[in-house]
């Protein structure tokens, strides 16, 4: 299992000793340590479902994306014109459809991240039309408002690419700027 901080894969690690151990009706007899009580409940504690990831093989904790990982509007609209950046949209299909995207930015579902990182660069290029980014790419997420994206960045930055970041603002964001004129910031 992969996890983004140590105290976080502890508190991960003894959930799923625990899981297991419940399953077949016995105590794992793991202790978590005084200092690693966290509450995982939806919404409450330093972890939430809004900030971490979890698949089967991932455990990401916010505090590892957390400092100096956003990209503004116009640093965005710079590093898109100098064509050095790979901008992954991680909204679904139909949003894409329905609201439009960001020029120059592919399309890899949140659900799919973790795996197309991972994937071989040639089923990466058969898939997504595009070569594989490498870790030392400089990688931006962006959703539809800065709540997926920053899920996608803990899970990138976790499997080691280290200059990625996420547009916080996300399509919502861009199509306003867009629209009110307000593109050419300086």
């Amino acid at each position: 299992m992969w996890a983004g901080c140590r105290q976080f894969s502890r508190v991960a690690s003894y959930l799923a000793a625990q899981r297991t151990a419940g399953a077949a009706g016995r105590s794992s007899g793991l202790k978590l340590p005084a200092r690693s009580r966290f509450s995982l409940l939806w919404g409450s504690g330093p972890f939430c479902n809004a900030c971490y990831l979890k698949t089967e093989r991932l455990i990401v904790c916010h505090f590892c994306t957390s400092g100096d990982h956003d990209v503004s509007y116009k640093e965005l609209k710079d590093l898109l014109q100098s064509k050095t950046v790979f901008l992954i949209d991680v909204r679904e299909k139909w949003e894409i459809g329905e609201y439009g995207k960001i020029p120059g930015s592919i399309s890899i579902p949140l659900d799919d991240v973790v795996e197309a990182l991972q994937m071989d660069p040639v089923h990466f290029k058969e898939r997504y039309n595009q070569d594989m980014p490498s870790k030392s790419d400089h990688l931006v997420f962006s959703c539809m408002a800065g709540v997926r994206s920053k899920q996608a960045l803990a899970a990138a930055r976790s499997l080691g690419f280290k200059r990625a970041q996420q547009y916080a603002g996300g399509f919502k964001e861009w199509a306003e700027y867009e629209s009110s004129g307000k593109n050419d910031l300086d």
